[in-house]
């Protein structure tokens, strides 16, 4: 009982920290800085059969306008898009316009950038498969 009780606990912590912009740790390290006007929020991490790699599966929000900013994974991203318009640029293929029901897939280390092209929230469900101990994303320069 005392176990879950530490567990919640520190879940709950996790969310507060998220909300209040200070990020989320989880076994992969931290999920990187947010741009305003998005945000990317872990729901699952799950060791893997591969070695050293994880599975994150985290839903990301785009508010009309806003972009996650030109970021990096260290692994593949596998994305499905919920709700909205996405406007998808990977570096060196031409953007690409998303929809909901769409989907789509950002190799390792590849920088890209996703911007909601639409009039209401962008909503995506992505899962990452990624480097243990890395950050899910990081920010390019």
């Amino acid at each position: 009982m005392q176990k879950r009780i530490v567990a919640r606990t520190v879940a709950c912590s996790a969310v507060i920290a998220a909300v209040a912009g200070l990020g989320l740790m989880c076994a992969t390290g931290q999920l990187g800085a947010q741009a305003p006007g998005f945000t990317r929020t872990a729901l699952q991490t799950q060791d893997l059969s591969a070695p050293d790699r994880v599975a994150v599966v985290a839903r990301a929000e785009f508010i009309p306008g806003g972009a996650a900013g030109k970021h990096t994974h260290p692994g593949e991203e596998l994305g499905y898009i919920l709700e909205g318009t996405l406007q998808l640029e990977i570096d060196g293929k031409p953007p690409l316009t998303l929809k909901a029901g769409d989907v789509f897939f950002v190799p390792a280390g590849v920088p890209h950038d996703g911007r909601n092209i639409g009039s209401v929230p962008a909503k995506v469900l992505a899962t990452y498969v990624v480097e243990k101990g890395k950050p899910v994303a990081t920010p390019v320069k």
